[in-house]
């Protein structure tokens, strides 16, 4: 079982209101400069809220949701600086109620 950190918003704020497209962008950039593997996924509608224990977090967020999950807690502090109206948390998967830590409601196209 691994920690999944996260930053989740409404999509609007997440993708359209917010530069998140340059901060990831950087990010990768940065990596790629220090030959690091890429250790973030922007996720649509993640599974994850479904869980129960997440139940409150769900009612908070406005909808449809987006999150970055990443195994990199310094990242995700990173990105909440840049992104001031998130919500950061962190979750154990895979477990019972969370078996795909990168799940998306959304239908693959």
């Amino acid at each position: 079982m691994n920690t999944y950190y996260y930053v989740l918003a409404s999509r609007q704020y997440m993708l359209e209101d917010e530069p998140t497209e340059e901060a990831l962008k950087e990010r990768i950039r940065h990596y790629h400069e220090q030959e690091k593997e890429i250790d973030f996924w922007l996720v649509h509608q993640p599974a994850f809220l479904e869980a129960p224990e997440m139940a409150t977090l769900k009612a908070k967020c406005p909808q449809p949701a987006v999150a970055i999950i990443s195994t990199n807690p310094q990242f995700i502090t990173w990105l909440k600086l840049r992104l001031e109206y998130v919500s950061t948390g962190e979750f154990q998967a895979p477990s019972a109620t969370i078996p795909d830590p990168l799940a998306s409601l959304v239908p693959a196209s």
